[in-house]
């Protein structure tokens, strides 16, 4: 089978590096910012150079509001399966359903003796992780009122069964060789390779193995979901050092990842793709760029097999013509500045109002309203997750907005000169390595100007096409985009003039507050008009 069906997740695997501890914490909430799925870290007990990784995940879960977290993987030679299940029981029970259990046998034994665990052959290894499985599955409650398992490596006799998780646990194991891949046909819920250690020609044979072995066990192949933690430099020609070249980096433009993962979905039926960064640029564009063309191209792909001959998807010349598509008078009103949206159960992030400047670059009163969809609709816990995106995306470009302001007020007040601003920046949340006010500008007018651009080539067609009643909100946001990106190309030029010293702050700022009243009310508009119909019609 080359697709499986799994829905598509997106996260990233960061380093646990003890010397930066806040820079870590700060990598996940970047990626929880920007809409990703997973955050996941490195195990390694014996590693004194890294964080340990269930405290690091627990600060994490702390830190973060949806994203789920995972270790990558645990290390089971050096956590005892009992101690882990009650740990990651505990911690989902905590988080509110949001950890898996990536979970490995270990390797490096040398370093693993040297921490007081066992030195495990091969064939060992094998079986300590199959009795590992069983533990952990009966204390979380899945083999009955106590646990039993007389194992050669663990032996557990009449352990009481509990905490039990708040949620089904997924169990995802890092395995290469034959036996181990036979186990997780039989065993696990989820497979997580390291691309790069597995060359994408032998996934096939690596998933046949797999399948055959979950048959045999009376499971269906489609029950174990396919990960992999893989590499990436964005800007470099795609080619012979991606995917396609069998190794485990990908390069290119974000189109470039974008059908390179579609294409591991589709043919070998990869359906997560955790992307190993400690780079905060590279996680926002995996997450906003990235994921959303790969959950298209996939779809797209899942579709049109299904189409029936005769009921072809619409187009964009299907959408009736301008002059019969239903105006603002024609459209029920649903204008909701703030509060909840009835029937959905999500608040969009609401403006207040506020103006910083003196112009105005369009009239609020004249834009269309977006229909109701169903009033009595009733969404599901995934069609609302689809409607959250959006608002979770929109919240993390206004932090970033909020951040600029702060920089740009403490310069102006001689809190900071041009050059201390540096090692202010480094101690914010999406800070990088030799920010500066200028760079740290450009990157957030960047990732504004991505966001649009996706919304513009792609979401906004697609939802005109699914419900031709939106066309004039949808139009109206395209036109909003292009004002937009203009104020944005006016920062740039403000923030050059500052630089070379040609300009003042004050001038800075004044782009800087049109910026602000143009984007906050831009992004309240977009989210009333759009979260509903994003969750009816699963486009973002």
């Amino acid at each position: 089978m080359a697709d499986y069906g799994h829905e598509l997740l997106f996260g990233t695997f960061v380093t646990p590096r003890a010397d930066a501890p806040e820079r870590v914490v700060a990598l996940a909430q970047i990626a929880d910012q920007a809409g990703l799925d997973l955050v996941t870290a490195q195990d390694h007990p014996y590693q004194a150079g890294f964080l340990d990784t269930w405290t690091l995940l627990s600060m994490i879960v702390g830190r973060t509001e949806r994203i789920r977290v995972s270790p990558n993987v645990a290390n089971l030679p050096l956590r005892p399966p009992a101690v882990l299940a009650r740990s990651a029981a505990s911690l989902d029970l905590l988080s509110g359903g949001r950890v898996e259990l990536g979970l490995g046998a270990g390797a490096f034994w040398d370093a693993i003796a040297a921490n007081g665990g066992p030195r495990r052959t091969p064939a060992e290894s094998v079986e300590a992780l199959e009795e590992g499985i069983a533990v952990i599955r009966g204390i979380w409650g899945q083999a009955g009122p106590s646990v039993r398992v007389d194992g050669k490596h663990y032996q557990v006799r009449g352990a009481k069964v509990g905490p039990e998780p708040a949620h089904d646990i997924g169990i995802w194991v890092g395995a290469y060789k034959p036996r181990m891949l036979r186990l997780i046909g039989r065993l696990a819920d989820g497979w997580l390779p390291t691309l790069g250690y597995v060359q994408t020609d032998q996934l096939p044979e690596m998933n046949k193995l797999i399948d055959d072995a979950a048959v045999k066990a009376g499971r269906a192949p489609e029950a174990i979901r396919r990960l992999a933690n893989f590499s990436g430099v964005f800007g470099q020609a795609a080619g012979g050092g991606g995917f396609g070249g069998g190794g485990g980096a990908i390069s290119g433009s974000s189109a470039d990842w974008a059908e390179q993962l579609a294409e591991l979905a589709l043919t070998h039926g990869l359906s997560t793709f955790l992307l190993a960064t400690d780079d905060a640029t590279q996680t926002q564009r995996f997450a906003v760029e990235v994921a959303p063309a790969v959950r298209e191209l996939v779809a797209a792909e899942r579709a049109r097999p299904e189409k029936p001959a005769h009921d072809p998807a619409p187009t964009q010349e299907t959408v009736p013509a301008q002059e019969t598509v239903p105006t603002q008078e024609t459209v029920p009103a649903r204008i909701v500045v703030s509060g909840e949206i009835p029937g959905l159960g999500l608040t969009p992030t609401p403006d207040d109002g506020t103006r910083l400047s003196d112009r105005a670059l369009w009239d609020e009163s004249e834009r269309p309203v977006a229909p109701r969809i169903d009033e009595e609709r009733k969404y599901s816990r995934h069609e609302r997750a689809r409607g959250q995106q959006l608002i979770d995306i929109h919240d993390h470009l206004r932090q970033e907005l909020a951040q600029v302001r702060d920089l740009i007020d403490q310069v102006e007040a001689g809190m900071l000169g041009i050059g201390e601003a540096r090692s202010a920046i480094n101690e914010m949340t999406l800070r990088q390595n030799n920010w500066t006010l200028g760079t740290y500008c450009e990157s957030y007018c960047r990732l504004v100007t991505t966001h649009h651009t996706i919304e513009d080539a792609s979401m906004l067609p697609k939802l005109r096409q699914s419900d031709a009643r939106l066309a004039p909100v949808t139009l109206r946001l395209e036109e909003e985009h292009k004002v937009i990106h203009e104020v944005i190309e006016n920062v740039d030029r403000a923030l050059v003039a500052l630089v070379a010293g040609e300009g003042d702050l004050k001038g800075l700022r004044s782009e800087v507050d049109l910026l602000t009243d143009t984007l906050l009310s831009h992004l309240s508009y977009e989210e009333r008009s759009l979260v509903e119909p994003l969750a009816a019609y699963g486009m973002h």
